[in-house]
Formats: C-alpha cells, structure tokens, sequence
C-alpha cells in the first residue's frame, strides 16, 4: 500500500489548482437571494442615451426638415390645405346648423304655434256657440249648431297634427293628451246642457256652467300653455337660425391670411408674381367667405323680418282674436246665468261674467292698438281699422242690452245678444271676419319673409365643402410646383 506523501511544499509553478471563483460579501445570510446581475440580466448600461418617445423623434425630423428649404415647403403646404379644409368644414357645419334651424322655422314651430292658437280659437269659439244655441233654446239654429260642430271637429284635428309633431314625452305631448281627454268630457256636458235645456228644465243651465267652468278653468289654461310652449320652441329656432357663424368667419379670414403670408414669401424669394396654385386658393377661400357673409347677412336679414313683420304681428293678432272669444263668451253667459255668479269690485258686487267681459274688451282694445301699430301696409292695416270699428259699436249695443237686462226686460236683452239684426252678435262675427283676414295677410308676409331667409343659404353648405377641397389642392399643387424646382 502506497501512502500519498505529504509535504508542506507549495505545488510547483504551473500546476494548477482549481479554486472557487470570489465572492463579494453577501448582506442578508446564505438564505438571501442573489443580486440581480448575478441571476443572468445584465446591468444598464449609463452611456447608452435614454429611449425616446414617437412624437419627440417626429418633432425632431420636423425641425430638421424645417432646415431645408423643400422641407419648409413641404410643412407651409401642409399647413395651408389644413386651414382651407377646416374653414370649409367648419362653415359647412355651421350653415347646415343654422340652415336646418330656419327650415323649422317655416315648415315645422311656426305652422305648430298657429296650430296651438287655432286649438285656443276653437275651443273658445265652440264654448261661444254652445252658449248661443243654450240661449235659443228649442230655436237653436242649424248655423248655431253647425259652428259648434265645426269647432270641435277643429280643435281635435290640430290636437291630433300637433300631437304627432311634438317630441314625446315633452310638456307639449303631455299637454296635448290631456286636451284630448278633456274635450269629450266637456262635449258631453255641453249635449246635457241642451238636452235638458230643451225640455225646459233649470238643471240645463247648471249643466251649461259646468261645462263653461271646465273649459274656462281647465281646457283654455292648457291650451294657453301650448300655444306658450310652442312660442317659445319658435323663438329657440330663431335663435339657432340667425346668429352669425363667426368660428367659420374666423377660420376664413385665418386662412387667407395664411395665404397671402405664403404668396408674399414665395415672391420674397422667386421673384415671381404669381403662384397659380395659390392664386386659385386664394381665389376659392374668398368665395366660400364672402358667400358665407353675404348670404347669412340676407338670411339673417330675411328672418328677422319675418319675425319683426310676421311673427309678431301674429301672435298680437291671435291674443286679440282669442280676447274677442272670450268676451263674446262671457257676454253670453251673463245671460244665461242671470245673476247667478257674481263678485265683489271695488266694494260693490257685480255680475262675474259681466265683469270678465269687460276686462276681455280691454284686451281686445290694446290688442287691436298693437296690431295697428305694427302693420307696415294698408293690406295688413285695413282690416285692423275696421276690426276697431266693429269692437267699438259691440261695447255699445253690450251696454244698451246690459240695461235692457238690469231694467227686468230679459227677452229684450236677449234679442240685442243673438237677435238676428243689431245684435251684439254681429258685431262680435265681424271684428272675427276681420282678424281671419288680417291673420292671412301676416301669415303670407311671415312666409315670404322666412322663405326668402332660408333661401339666401341654399347650397352653401354643400358648396363650402367643395370649393375648400378644390382650394386645398390648389395650395397643395401650388406648393408641389415649387418643389419640382429642387428635383
């Protein structure tokens, strides 16, 4: 057996000895784990610049573009379709805006707000012949009968259009649906009314004034607020219709200014008067902007007359119209009710219905002043005139049959109200006659008023987005001419 010898000598150079790889010291104890750079990733190195984001690389090929001359072009091209394209897209949106706005105005709220009043007017005028035919009693005559017929019918036609018009679940909707439920409610008190009325009984009268109560207290308020609610959904699309487009206006003038600025260095620098693709640019932005003034200022212009001339006009007229009905009502119902209703004036009891007949007469009065007032021609002035004659010898024959009454001679009275010559009656159709024929004129002069406005801004929206495209490939041709120059 051979032992190993064992010297404490050092291995000769060059034989080698395997030892273990050192170590730093390690934190943390042998459980510890091992740093990072130990587990296979390499460590960052800090001379390697940071990474860099899109839009800063894309900025810093911009500015060394910008140092070149075609790249300069290149970027004012750019630059100049932009604008052109964006004030044709901007005007674009704003006509079609202000356009369709005006389009509602003629064919849509106006046509709905006269709707309303012509719901209001009939209400009231069937509520008048209802009381008419209930003082006839078993005379009532078929023309009596067949205007309140024709009333009713009305009111529930217009009921009917404004409803299918008007947005769902809105106040005007809700409003609408419950006219409709009221006005055969009030219908079928009224056919009590005569129905007992004819066989004479006193309950006839009762039935009549709880009808009237209903229509009075209940269906006209309502109405009102229609014909309110669809004023003031005409005034809103008049609003939307005529202001002036100036983000448009803006974009405009910044682009020809953009393009003036480009024409004016392309001649710093060639010496050449002209650039045809700009010129035609130039040319094309011009047109959309003063297309788009010109034709905003007449269509602002057309609309405001139609307002200043039509609208109002009609809605003063309609107040006068629906303050006659009412007076004419109430004048009737004094009448029927024979005292029966009274109220405390100033100290001394009166007649209700009585005084309610005068204040309507008030209105009536102002009413016509206004509408005098506000009418530019003889067409629109005459009936006016002759309306204000009517109220004046109506008020006279009331105050004549109101003393027949108040002396005990009711039949006497009773011939002044619906006899068939010199009667209030008459008066009261003929101040109606005249205010149909002066609601006609206006409503003619608001149309060709509002059509004309709508008109002035036919096709500029359609022909905005075709000249700004047709300017922008004129800006980018123009440019492209001179960078041909650098090839």
């Amino acid at each position: 057996m051979t032992d190993s010898p064992k010297s404490s000598t050092a291995p000769p150079a060059g034989v080698g000895v395997p030892t273990m790889p050192s170590l730093p010291p390690q934190s943390g104890g042998p459980g510890a784990p091992l740093p990072l750079a130990s587990q296979g990733s390499a460590a960052p190195d800090p001379t390697e610049p940071p990474r860099r984001t899109a839009f800063a690389e894309g900025a810093d090929r911009l500015r060394s573009a910008a140092t070149t001359e075609p790249g300069r072009l290149r970027i004012i091209g750019a630059v100049l379709a932009l604008l052109v394209v964006a004030f044709g897209a901007v005007t674009a949106w704003q006509t079609t805006e202000r356009a369709g706005a005006a389009d509602d105005v003629l064919h849509s709220s106006q046509p709905l707000s006269s709707d309303a009043a012509d719901i209001y007017r009939s209400l009231a005028d069937a509520n008048t012949a209802a009381s008419s035919g209930f003082l006839a009693g078993g005379q009532e005559t078929a023309a009596t009968r067949e205007r309140y017929e024709k009333d009713i019918r009305t009111a529930a036609a217009k009921l009917v259009n404004a409803a299918a018009n008007s947005e769902p679940d809105s106040p005007s909707a809700a409003t609408i649906a419950r006219l409709n439920r009221l006005l055969p409610e009030y219908k079928g008190l009224v056919e009590r009314a005569r129905t007992y009325n004819r066989q004479g009984f006193p309950v006839g009268g009762a039935y009549l004034r709880y009808a009237n109560e209903k229509m009075q207290t209940q269906m006209l308020p309502a109405a009102e607020d229609l014909y309110k609610k669809e004023n003031q959904r005409l005034r809103d699309d008049y609003d939307a219709a005529t202001p002036y487009p100036w983000a448009a206006i803006a974009l405009g003038v910044l682009a020809l200014s953009a393009l003036a600025w480009a024409q004016h260095r392309n001649y710093r620098r060639t010496n050449r008067v002209l650039n045809h693709g700009l010129v035609a640019a130039t040319a094309t932005a011009t047109v959309v902007l003063l297309w788009l003034v010109v034709g905003h200022s007449v269509a602002r212009a057309g609309l405001n007359d139609s307002y200043d001339h039509g609208v109002r006009s009609l809605n003063v007229l309609n107040d006068a119209r629906i303050a006659s009905l009412k007076a004419r009502g109430n004048e009737n119902l004094t009448l029927v009710a024979r005292g029966a209703e009274t109220v405390e004036v100033g100290g001394e009891v009166v007649d209700a219905y009585d005084n309610d007949f005068r204040k309507d007469m008030d209105t009536l009065a102002k009413g016509l002043a206004a509408a005098e007032d506000l009418a530019d021609d003889d067409s629109g002035e005459e009936p006016v005139t002759a309306a204000v004659g009517n109220m004046e010898e109506w008020h006279e024959r009331h105050t004549s049959a109101r003393a027949e009454d108040d002396n005990g001679n009711y039949q006497q009275a009773l011939d002044k109200v619906i006899g068939d010559e010199g009667a209030t009656g008459e008066c009261f159709d003929n101040v109606d006659e005249n205010l149909a024929k002066a609601l006609d004129h206006e409503q003619t002069e608001f149309k060709q008023a509002a059509g004309d406005g709508l008109d002035a801004m036919t096709g500029l929206s359609v022909g905005a987005a075709v000249l700004a495209v047709l300017g922008a490939a004129g800006a980018v041709l123009g440019i492209g001419r001179r960078l041909s120059e650098y090839r």
